[in-house]
Formats: structure tokens, sequence, C-alpha cells
């Protein structure tokens, strides 16, 4: 070998550009995404009924974050992190209510109760589990949001968020609008 050393995370990102289809036509995102195996083949149209303020759709299973804009001319692929637990994975149909740069974060009522110790709020910076963006969802405490600790994403690591890269939410930030519709599976 020469020397090349490619981390996880980098193999991770250059893999998804692929599978995202970055610069790619519609078609050839099509073909390219059908052989990839990792990640589901994921069509819209499975899960909403019209795109209308654009899509997100947070897939548990596969730990993967899909948005589709509203006129389909733009389609995303994200790696995230899942909730810890089944009881703390909340699915079905909201939006997102709100959108934060630079979110402080509060730990909910049970994250306190299961650990007292917990500060009462972090402003945003590098120590808040919210990351650089946040989407608040119509569902109290349920946010899709960034993170600093990188480890997380891919994993299970969450109280019921959905988290990805600082990034990648900055990328779905940009595109996403009070009102996108968003899924969980």
């Amino acid at each position: 070998m020469s020397g090349l050393t490619i981390g996880r995370r980098k193999l991770l990102g250059v893999s998804l550009a692929a599978v995202a289809g970055l610069a790619l036509p519609v078609p050839a995102l099509a073909q390219v995404r059908n052989n990839i195996s990792s990640f589901r083949n994921v069509d819209w149209r499975d899960h909403f009924t019209t795109l209308k303020n654009g899509a997100i759709l947070a897939d548990t299973q596969s730990r993967a974050v899909h948005f589709w804009s509203e006129d389909e001319s733009v389609y995303r692929l994200f790696p995230s992190s899942v909730p810890l637990t089944e009881d703390l994975t909340r699915r079905g149909l909201t939006e997102v209510v709100r959108k934060v740069d630079g979110p402080t974060w509060t730990p909910t009522p049970s994250m306190r109760e299961r650990d007292p110790s917990l500060p009462a709020m972090i402003p945003a910076g590098p120590e808040n589990p919210l990351g650089t963006h946040a989407l608040y969802l119509a569902w109290q405490y349920y946010r899709v949001h960034g993170t600093h600790d990188t480890r997380k994403i891919g994993r299970q690591s969450s109280d019921g968020c959905i988290g990805l890269y600082n990034e990648h939410i900055a990328e779905l930030f940009a595109f996403a609008k009070v009102g996108t519709q968003v899924r969980l599976i």
C-alpha cells in the first residue's frame, strides 16, 4: 500500500455521496441506489401522498435520512443516529414546526429523571448535543439535529431524536422549511 488511510467517516461520506447521486441525473441516481445493498431502496410515494413542502423520511432500520424537494429536483440521503431503544422511538407522520440555527439544548423531564446531574441547559456551541442546527418537529421533544459527537452516527445513540453530522444537518436545514413533512419509520 502507498500509505493511504481512509477513516470510517470519510469512507461513509464518499459512499453516501455516490448513493445520493451528487451531480447525477435522476435515472443514474436510481441505478446507483439499486446497486447499494446497505441502504434500502426508497420511493417517496411509499410514505407520502404528496411532496408539498418537501419530505423527510427517517428510516430507523437503515439509520438513514432521505430528503425529497417538493418539485423532486433534489434528493439527498444522509447517515443518521437513531433512538437507543424501542420505547424512545416514535414512528409516524409529523412536520417541521421550527428551524433553529445554533440551538440550545434542554434535557427532557424523563432525561432529568434518569440522570438528575444533567445541566438545566447547554447553550449553542461544541458541547451542545443538538449540534449546529435543529429541525423541531410537531412532536414535543423530538428533533432532527446535528451532533458534534460523530461517533453517534450510524448507531443507536439518542433519546428519541434523529442525529446527523453537522455538515449534513446544515444541508438539510437549508432545504427544509417550516411545514416540511417528516415520517419516522
